[in-house]
């Protein structure tokens, strides 16, 4: 809607070709349907949230950021608020306005629209684009913006055919991986037993080797990872980062897990991975060792079981219980040293093997695309195909939650179509 919107402003004749019934889709469903629009970070902050492809996103953001894109939706009566993170969302946390304010700027531009038509193929003669193929229907134009999306939320019109057409016409697609996504553990009745458990403000470190190969005693006690400033994480560290996490009926979900998934699928294609999580990342070991000897100490009267309830959420009692192998009923007094040590590397180490993750289709966000070197990072225009732009997920670019993959799908689109109108205006004229 953005790259046909800006193509038509910029005096073409714009025809949009919508999958579905309507035009928006992932639009709705973005934020938890409040969409969580862009964010508040410097442009060089804001970049790193995209890994090693960020730099791409420097002229693109250069010619249309965060700035311009508020002024847009202010136009159309959508004002914003920011939120904890930097989060900008419209203040009546309605993804819907966000939908109106793009169908008002089509329609004050002109652009035509089609709903439920499904392209099949992009037609393209001596290497310059003549248009595109729907069914037996053939629709002529001089340039095509790819603005597909990815391969996620499939219900959405997402179901990767973009990565089909630029394969198509001679553009290579770096292989597609799901970002974004919770994590399947092996100890599926251990993560049964802790479904629906919240956890906040732990550590969750990801690991290349087997849960039973963690040492404890290297923990990090800083974040590292994709987007955050300072060193990479030595091996055989992977990520870790402090946030909020959740348990699952098949293993790990949450902001934190979501966040550090796409290293972890990564990581997956070299051999084992493995999770522990650090339930008091707030203490040093010697200081949770202190804690638990006063805990024991104090509570010598009291059973294990019920000295578990000063230190873990309800439904996490039993589990410990088991993998600690200490009589529930054993009073504080008699629990040895070796004992409250299995119990301490519990709680800054509760480890999980990472089998896989959701699939791609769960995903929130598709990594992998066109690959970048075949796009021109000025004009978002093929590098194999005259006429021929993309934009947004469709593209090797995809980054954390917080706001980031709206924008470079808000920014890619403007420029794709403004290139696009350029393009016709040089060439056709």
């Amino acid at each position: 809607m953005m790259a046909a919107g800006r193509a038509a402003e910029s005096g073409a004749d714009v025809l949009l070709l919508e999958k579905t019934e309507q035009p928006g889709k992932k639009i709705l469903i973005s934020g938890k349907t409040r969409c969580n629009l862009t964010n508040t970070k410097e442009l060089d902050e804001f970049i790193a949230m995209y890994g090693v492809n960020g730099s791409f996103l420097y002229h693109t953001f250069n010619h249309y950021f965060r700035k311009d894109l508020l002024q847009f939706l202010g136009r159309y009566g959508v004002e914003t608020k920011t939120e904890r993170g930097g989060r900008i969302f419209p203040v009546s946390d309605d993804a819907q306005d966000i939908v109106k304010a793009f169908k008002k700027y089509l329609s004050d531009n002109k652009v035509q629209i089609k709903t439920g038509v499904s392209v099949n193929k992009i037609l393209v003669d001596n290497g310059c684009i003549t248009g595109v193929q729907a069914g037996t229907k053939i629709y002529f134009a001089d340039a095509v913006v790819l603005s597909t999306g990815g391969a996620s939320y499939p219900a959405t019109g997402s179901t990767g055919d973009g990565y089909r057409l630029a394969a198509a016409v001679g553009h290579t697609i770096i292989k597609l991986r799901p970002s974004l996504v919770p994590l399947v553990v092996n100890e599926i009745e251990r993560a049964k037993s802790m479904q629906g458990v919240s956890l906040h403000n732990v550590r969750l470190t990801a690991y290349q080797a087997k849960a039973d190969e963690i040492d404890i005693t290297k923990i990090p006690v800083k974040d590292a990872g994709r987007g955050i400033p300072g060193k990479h994480p030595q091996p055989p560290i992977i990520e870790s980062r402090m946030g909020d996490m959740m348990f699952t009926h098949f293993g790990i979900g949450g902001p934190v897990t979501l966040q550090m998934s796409l290293a972890v699928v990564d990581a997956l294609e070299q051999g084992p991975v493995s999770v522990g999580i650090d339930l008091k990342p707030a203490l040093t070991i010697k200081e949770l060792q202190e804690r638990l000897q006063r805990d024991f100490d104090r509570y010598g009267k009291r059973s294990y079981h019920n000295i578990l309830k000063e230190l873990l959420p309800q439904k996490l009692i039993e589990p410990f219980i088991e993998m600690t192998g200490i009589s529930p009923d054993k009073n504080g007094h008699e629990i040895t040293a070796e004992e409250r040590g299995r119990l301490l590397s519990l709680l800054i180490c509760l480890r999980f093997n990472i089998k896989s993750s959701l699939p791609l289709t769960s995903a929130m966000v598709t990594a992998g695309g066109v690959s970048l070197k075949e796009i021109n990072p000025r004009t978002m225009s093929s590098r194999l195909v005259k006429g021929l732009y993309f934009c947004g997920e469709v593209m090797d670019i995809d980054a954390e939650t917080g706001g980031y993959n709206l924008q470079a799908a808000f920014s890619t689109g403007y420029l794709a179509g403004e290139s696009a109108a350029s393009y016709i205006r040089e060439t056709c004229d």
